[in-house]
């Protein structure tokens, strides 16, 4: 699967699980490594930076953005090995 694929069917699964979000695509040309998506959610927010597989490179300051947000609010690499969890992850925190 092409990490354009998972993308596509991770906006679709997070409009469904969190019904009323809202999901943008970021343009990382205007900032390198921003992660790729940004899922607001009532009064809450997340990041996610989508990953073809978990062996996948990252590339130049995707560690440090996904590491800022996430201690803002809350940023994961997501890929299809490890998305039920983090899924799992962002629902108890849109619930806290």
């Amino acid at each position: 699967m092409t990490e354009s694929k998972f993308q596509v069917g991770l906006i679709k699964e997070l409009k469904n699980r969190f019904r009323g979000c809202m999901v943008l695509k970021n343009d990382s040309d205007y900032i390198q490594g921003i992660p790729d998506l940004l899922v607001l959610y009532n009064d809450k927010w997340a990041s996610l930076e989508c990953k073809k597989s978990a062996k996948a490179k990252r590339q130049p300051n995707q560690e440090y953005y996904v590491g800022l947000m996430n201690e803002m609010s809350f940023s994961k690499f997501i890929c299809p090995e490890n998305k039920e969890e983090i899924l799992n992850e962002l629902e108890q925190t849109f619930k806290s």
